[in-house]
């Protein structure tokens, strides 16, 4: 990783990520989590003021050091433990069946290869564990000024927000993976330009 990657990007992330628009969203998703968590691409902690009190801890994967270090200030203020132990959401350093949930907010785009991550996480949830997922990605298909508009910027976006994807189709990757959705809300977030903000809300089943 080089420089702006290491000491930028997250910078710039925490910021972007921190926006008050998104706090309705991000109670939204953390509704219903209970057990022991693992929440992939933690980044720098925005969703810990959201955990429920029936949650009893949660495991962060996430590779970004500055990350971490930003995230600090949400941790100490947590009722609820957070500990990071892996770094790489497509390599999971846990035993299969650990958690009862996982949590992935605005990750699958960047993740390399997220079809890996999301099988992962299916591997490390008990059965009938629970992934609740917020994610932007392809536009809805009626939309097709707006799926083209996707893939004009996604090149532009990867380069600025390192390497993520606009174009990634949420609810196929998850069935793919084995996945079976349980509830899913498909809209525009509100603030943001079409493009980049065609998000995926819901729950998904690990069958």
């Amino acid at each position: 990783m080089g420089f702006y990657a290491e000491r930028v990007l997250p910078r710039i992330i925490n910021v972007a990520c921190g926006a008050k628009t998104a706090q309705p969203l991000r109670r939204r998703v953390c509704e219903g989590l209970v057990g022991e968590v693992v929440e992939i691409g933690f980044g720098t902690g925005h969703n810990v003021p959201f955990y429920p009190a029936c949650v009893t801890g949660v495991t962060a994967v996430e590779p970004s050091e500055l990350g971490w270090k930003l995230a600090g200030e949400r941790i100490k203020a947590s009722k609820v433990v957070v500990r990071r132990v892996g770094l790489d959401g497509q390599s999971l350093p846990f035993e299969d069946s650990s958690f009862d949930a996982a949590l992935s907010t605005w990750t699958l785009c960047t993740i390399p290869d997220a079809d890996a991550a999301l099988r992962e996480l299916r591997r490390v949830l008990k059965p009938g564990g629970t992934l609740h997922f917020l994610e932007h990605g392809l536009a809805p298909a009626q939309d097709e000024n707006v799926r083209g508009w996707q893939r004009r910027l996604e090149p532009i976006n990867k380069r600025i927000f390192g390497g993520c994807h606009l174009t990634r189709p949420t609810a196929d990757m998850l069935t793919n993976a084995g996945f079976s959705i349980t509830d899913i809300d498909v809209f525009y977030e509100k603030g943001a330009p079409k493009p980049m903000g065609a998000d995926s809300l819901g729950t998904a089943v690990s069958a």
